[in-house]
């Protein structure tokens, strides 16, 4: 976890856009896609608003794992404050950088994705067995 916390506030408190050593290239890779059939709005925008998503989905991964006795609104609400604070962070402190109300609800969904994930797979795992399973286990006895 605190692995993760470095890197997500190393991203978010860059000085720099952290995209920006990149933008010509990702701009020339997204022309060639475009020219060869990939549609429009997979465009800066929507890759920029992905990332952000897929950023917190190990947030909301591990805050689910270290806080199981949570409600899944409560999880997802600590996702939403640290990425207003982060946004916030960039706000006061970054000239360089851009805070907006898309990141924040970008990086919530990605937290929500997370928190999803977990609360599967832990249903899935504690789940009692189908009647399926009982009854192939049942006649299982008999051979």
């Amino acid at each position: 976890m605190a692995a993760y916390l470095a890197c997500l506030a190393a991203v978010g408190f860059w000085p720099t856009p952290v995209d920006k050593p990149i933008q010509g290239t990702l701009a020339s890779i997204l022309g060639y896609l475009h020219d060869h059939g990939v549609p429009g709005w997979f465009n800066y925008k929507f890759i920029e608003a992905s990332a952000n998503v897929v950023l917190f989905i190990p947030f909301g991964i591990l805050i689910a794992m270290s806080l199981p006795g949570l409600k899944w609104w409560r999880l997802v609400a600590l996702g939403a404050l640290a990425s207003i604070c982060i946004e916030l962070g960039q706000l006061l402190f970054m000239a360089a950088r851009f805070a907006t109300l898309m990141d924040i609800l970008m990086n919530t969904a990605g937290a929500l994705i997370g928190v999803a994930i977990v609360r599967l797979i832990l249903r899935k795992l504690t789940a009692p067995p189908t009647s399926t399973t009982a009854t192939l286990s049942s006649h299982k006895d008999l051979l």
